[in-house]
């Protein structure tokens, strides 16, 4: 199946390289460039990409505004985006995160890093580049709950330990592989963590794993 791509970068010369770049793969293929933030949600509607490359800083409308608008609550097959950025700020990687994107890549992570991330996302599965520490996710702080008593749907001990893994940057594979269960188990427990957190995605689960202390 061909992965549908939309770019969104205020910098032409960025969007031919992305698009040079994805296009020599096979399975992808860019369907839209955008300018900026409110051109993407308007080529997204239009063209129903499957995975939104988007940068942060842009006019009219920045990135992170628009990832909030393509993937609002009760929108139908929203695309996964996929943040990629100059600025490794610890603000706007809580932003991305909290806001739904499936993954947060520097722009100069590498084409080989930028395919896996597109790849990764289509699939369901979230890749932060390597530059982003995981200190970066330590900087998740918890906001306090009303009360301070446990949370009224807590996690079973496997659930716990496939949350830790993906908080580390585990693929499904490898928590399978690391739990010694099969990869289905795995989407399993992470689908069950998300109706119980109310998370959208693998890469919020992993900064709810952060805030909380969980890892």
């Amino acid at each position: 199946m061909t992965i549908r791509v939309l770019i969104a970068d205020d910098q032409a010369m960025v969007r031919t390289g992305f698009g040079l770049i994805l296009a020599a793969e096979e399975d992808i293929e860019v369907v839209a460039e955008a300018a900026d933030g409110a051109e993407a949600v308007e080529l997204a509607r239009r063209h129903r990409p499957d995975v939104v490359l988007m940068d942060i800083r842009m006019p009219r409308l920045d990135g992170l505004e628009a990832l909030r608008l393509l993937t609002r609550p009760g929108m139908v097959d929203p695309p996964r985006v996929v943040v990629v950025t100059t600025f490794d700020d610890e603000a706007y990687v809580r932003r991305a995160l909290r806001g739904g994107a499936y993954g947060f890549l520097l722009k100069d992570a590498g084409p080989a890093l930028l395919v896996e991330a597109v790849r990764a996302a289509a699939s369901g599965e979230a890749l932060i580049s390597p530059s982003v520490t995981i200190s970066l996710l330590r900087g998740l702080t918890a906001e306090p709950t009303a009360g301070g008593g446990p949370e009224p749907d807590p996690l079973s001990e496997r659930e716990r330990q496939v949350v830790v893994l993906v908080a580390r940057g585990a693929t499904n594979a490898e928590v399978a592989a690391a739990l010694t269960i099969g990869v289905g188990t795995v989407k399993t427990h992470l689908t069950n963590v998300q109706r119980k957190w109310g998370a959208r995605n693998r890469v919020e689960i992993a900064a709810r794993a952060w805030e909380t202390g969980l890892v």
